[in-house]
């Protein structure tokens, strides 16, 4: 018997092989009709609900929505840099359970660390902001820990308080990742693009990344994501986003270099671990000639092989004597600028969007 998802996943993929680098249903669901829009590939396919948070302008606007984390209780948390409302808070229906933060104008990066039985924040403000005449402006960025409900437990500050940095150096973070042992690994991916150690209290352990290495594979550029990767549990890596190189770059957790992973033509912001697959929200990508596109995100999706099986709103992932080929944006544009991807339970995505006309993050339901 052939159930309704087995049969938008086989319409989807024939699709992909009938339209060739256009993976999107554009003959068979008009582009008007977002919702009924399945996208992506190899089984990794995805119906599209831009319409999937129930919140309204009024009371809860949005500016950028940029990062999204689910908790122990199957909620789902986003950070945006409205400082009406820093942090939405969703079930998975789409339903605003609460919102809250005012002081994180360059709301940036979220991570969610489980401590015994109950959860963690780790904010980051990027140091960018807009002011109250719209002109965009940037300062030093911070770490902040806090509970659920926003109460800080404390903050990592500029490098530059405990001699790491030197005076030029700027410290504009933008991401965190949280070991299993608790040390607290900072992305200053707008400012030096070091990635800095720290311990669980928040003591300095070392710092690698940058751009003045012996090797340049050590050094990164746009230092935009990290994540702990422990798929491999007896050999736990750093995967670092290199995103002006369009690379991940794979680390030991002591900040020695391992391996670099390309992704032709794609920005790429931060990893997103879930099962065995990375997922990737794509800020941008190149266009035939070479050259960056505004508006011109999608998804990725790689296997824990590291090679890529699916980028939904782009086109197919085609390799050449294993080498991945530079991938576009499809055809029928689904995202402007993919800049987190969420995993719930279930294998549905959520993707938050920066620079996307205020609109609130877009669910992917797995088919």
């Amino acid at each position: 018997m052939t159930t309704r998802r087995d049969f938008l996943r086989k319409t989807a993929l024939a699709a992909t092989l009938g339209l060739g680098t256009s993976n999107i249903l554009a003959h068979a669901n008009p582009p008007t009709l977002a919702t009924d829009l399945v996208i992506g590939h190899q089984g990794f396919t995805y119906k599209v609900d831009k319409n999937w948070a129930k919140i309204s302008v009024n009371s809860t606007p949005l500016f950028n929505c940029h990062e999204m984390v689910q908790d122990s209780k199957g909620r789902l948390i986003m950070l945006g840099d409205n400082v009406q409302n820093n942090i939405l808070i969703f079930d998975k229906s789409g339903k605003l359970l609460d919102n809250w933060g005012t002081a994180y104008a360059g709301g940036h990066g979220l991570t969610l660390a489980k401590e015994g039985e109950e959860d963690f924040l780790y904010i980051v403000d990027c140091g960018w902001y807009q002011d109250r005449t719209g002109k965009w402006n940037r300062q030093a960025g911070q770490v902040v820990k806090t509970d659920l409900n926003g109460r800080i437990i404390f903050t990592l500050g500029h490098p530059q308080t405990i001699g790491i940095y030197k005076q030029d150096e700027p410290f504009m973070p933008t991401e965190t990742a949280v070991a299993p042992n608790g040390d607290i690994y900072v992305a200053d991916g707008y400012g030096s693009d070091y990635i800095i150690q720290y311990n669980a209290k928040g003591q300095y352990i070392r710092h690698f990344g940058g751009h003045h290495n012996a090797n340049p594979e050590h050094n990164l550029q746009n230092a935009h994501g990290v994540a702990i990767d422990i798929r491999n549990k007896a050999n736990p890596t750093l995967i670092c986003t290199s995103r002006d190189e369009n690379c991940f770059k794979i680390f030991t957790l002591d900040g020695k270099f391992i391996k670099r992973v390309d992704l032709p033509g794609m920005y790429i912001c931060r990893p997103v671990i879930a099962g065995q697959n990375v997922y990737a929200g794509v800020c941008w990508s190149k266009d035939k000639e070479g050259k960056r596109n505004a508006n011109s995100g999608f998804v990725t999706i790689l296997d824990k092989d590291n090679k890529v099986i699916s980028c939904p709103g782009g086109q197919a992932p085609v390799y050449k004597n294993g080498i991945l080929q530079p991938t576009l944006q499809a055809e029928v544009p689904i995202f402007q600028h993919g800049h987190d991807v969420c995993v719930d339970e279930d294998e549905n995505l959520y993707i938050c969007q920066w620079n996307a006309n205020y609109t609130p993050p877009v669910k992917l339901t797995r088919v």
